[in-house]
Formats: structure tokens, C-alpha cells, sequence
């Protein structure tokens, strides 16, 4: 879905990662667990902090929870849809019986895009795969397969 709404991204990537056949295949309780502050490991949550503090000098809107809310759901997928001023970011998320997959899509807008993904486009397979994984605990932990 990711890719149907931006067809021709500057940059994609899929990261993948195999779950306990018990867990739910909700796409959205695996958005929301992946997604979730509460969930993310420490370095990635001190990683968003250098991210608001790189921003402000590049007059990029800072970061909100809101932004990595499901925006809707389209079949097996929870799709993400951030359009903001320095890029248009869309992430789809999908469970089947051996797998999480976050799809990541990203169109840049100007210059401020491009610079603020040089660093992002580093770290971002490490950080995906690093927060599906502590998701797949919250979720293993949780009551009903929710957080």
C-alpha cells in the first residue's frame, strides 16, 4: 500500500522481521505496538531527541506522536501517511503467519528533506527491525495480543 500512495519515492525499504506464530496479525495493533513511545528501545528514543534538536536550525516541523498515527487501514495493511514540509513519509505495516513488514517510503521536498535524510537513511533498517522487535515483546506480554 505504501508504494500506491507514493509510486515514485526517493527512497523505499522494506524491513522484515519473524514473529511467534501466536502473536496477532492486526495490522494496526502491530502499527500501534511499533510505533508506540512506550515500546520504542532507549537508543531510538534518544535518537528521536538529537532529531528535535537537528530540526530546529533546518526550520522542520518537530516531531509528534501524531505523525506516526495509522491513518487508515487498506486490506492487511496499517498505513502511516506523514506529508510535511521537508518530506512526505508513508510507512505500511503487515503481519502474516511468520512476519512483521514495515515498508517505508519517502519523497523529499527540497534540500531540508534530502539533508535531514542523509543520517535516516543510515540508521533506518537498524531502528525499524529494533522497535518491530521490542513491539513483538510488548505484544508477546500483553493481554489478548494488545499492549
Amino acid at each position: 500500500m505504501a508504494l500506491d500512495v507514493l509510486p515514485r519515492p526517493d527512497w523505499a525499504s522494506t524491513t522484515s522481521v519473524a514473529i511467534p506464530r501466536d502473536l496477532t496479525r492486526d495490522p494496526v495493533a502491530w502499527a500501534q505496538a511499533i510505533f508506540d513511545n512506550r515500546t520504542m528501545p532507549s537508543w531510538v528514543k534518544a535518537l528521536f531527541v538529537v532529531r528535535e534538536c537537528v530540526v530546529r536550525p533546518l526550520r522542520i516541523t518537530p516531531g509528534d506522536s501524531s505523525m506516526l498515527a495509522v491513518d487508515r487501514v487498506v486490506g492487511d495493511e496499517a498505513v502511516i501517511d506523514t506529508d510535511d514540509v521537508h518530506l512526505h513519509f508513508v510507512a505500511g505495516v503487515r503481519a502474516d503467519a511468520r512476519f512483521v513488514h514495515v515498508t517505508t517510503v519517502v519523497a523529499f521536498k527540497g534540500w531540508r528533506g534530502r539533508l535531514y535524510f542523509v543520517p535516516v537513511r543510515l540508521l533506518h533498517d537498524a531502528v525499524t527491525r529494533a522497535m518491530i522487535t521490542r513491539a513483538a515483546r510488548a505484544l508477546r506480554n500483553g493481554r489478548d495480543g494488545q499492549i
